[in-house]
């Protein structure tokens, strides 16, 4: 049945199409090169250039930096390590504070996966992928944050804590978030809370929400800035810019974060930026 023959064989095509587009669990295996990646549609993708972040450069941050590269030190050293949340002010350093991981013990062979949001659901995948690879692995989950409506928080729940499938001993997920707990937290939470023997009893609402930052065994908060600390930051992006640190730098500055109304490490180094262009 020459008509039959032809159907398979179009079919077989077909198949080895498809298994090209489709990622392999084992995706990251095939470039063990890479220190940094990225998870997309197409698995894991390498980072060639990623961007190295100086500790160093992170001012008015020491109790964050002590905190999450002793806990990064002992994971790497494979003692009892603790996921990260990093929340707070919008621009203080959380993100910058994730990456300057990977710059500082990059010879001790610590890798970063960056998952979008979106990816959310599908960490359990991702996980026994990096479980499978062997090397020690930060998942970095930045700016995340849940809507009401929004289920793949549940999927976070579970590889943080709950699931019959163990958080691997080469993988610690270290999130940031500009919310303390995730998840939008609105008035009729707190009517929907009880009170009981004279004793307060959250809503199921509350609940659910701070169970999921609970999870977290390490919390670390970040503030806005102070003024004379905002000033110190501008300060060191200028001259690492090889500008000086002028009267007429300094009064503009302020006025640069008066407009945005906020005072962070990331307005300092837009203004830097800004100064710079005008010079």
């Amino acid at each position: 049945m020459p008509d039959l023959d032809k159907l398979f064989k179009r079919l077989d095509l077909l198949l080895d199409r498809v298994e090209q587009l489709i990622p392999g669990n084992t995706a990251i295996s095939t470039e063990p090169g890479y220190r940094a990646y990225r998870w997309s549609a197409l698995g894991l993708e390498g980072i060639e250039q990623f961007d190295r972040v100086d500790q160093a450069e992170l001012l008015h941050l020491e109790r964050q930096k002590n905190l999450l590269f002793r806990n990064t030190a002992q994971f790497l050293a494979g003692k009892p390590a603790n996921n990260a949340l990093l929340w707070g002010a919008r621009g203080t350093g959380k993100s910058s504070l994730i990456k300057a991981q990977l710059s500082e013990f990059d010879d001790q062979g610590l890798c970063v996966v960056e998952i979008p949001k979106a990816a959310t659901a599908q960490l359990f995948d991702i996980i026994r992928t990096l479980a499978a690879d062997g090397r020690k692995f930060i998942v970095y989950l930045d700016d995340l944050s849940f809507e009401a409506n929004d289920d793949s928080y549940k999927a976070l729940k579970a590889c943080l804590e709950g699931s019959l499938q163990p958080q691997p001993d080469n993988v610690i997920i270290y999130a940031t978030s500009n919310r303390r707990h995730l998840m939008p937290e609105s008035m009729q939470d707190n009517l929907d809370s009880t009170m009981v023997d004279g004793q307060l009893h959250p809503s199921d609402a509350i609940e659910e929400k701070i169970s999921l930052s609970d999870r977290f065994g390490l919390w670390l908060s970040f503030h806005p800035f102070t003024q004379d600390q905002y000033l110190a930051v501008v300060e060191q992006a200028v001259k690492s810019r090889g500008m000086k640190m002028s009267d007429e730098a300094r009064t503009e500055s302020i006025r640069f974060a008066t407009q945005r109304g906020s005072r962070s490490g990331r307005i300092a180094v837009q203004f830097a930026a800004y100064w710079q262009s005008l010079q």
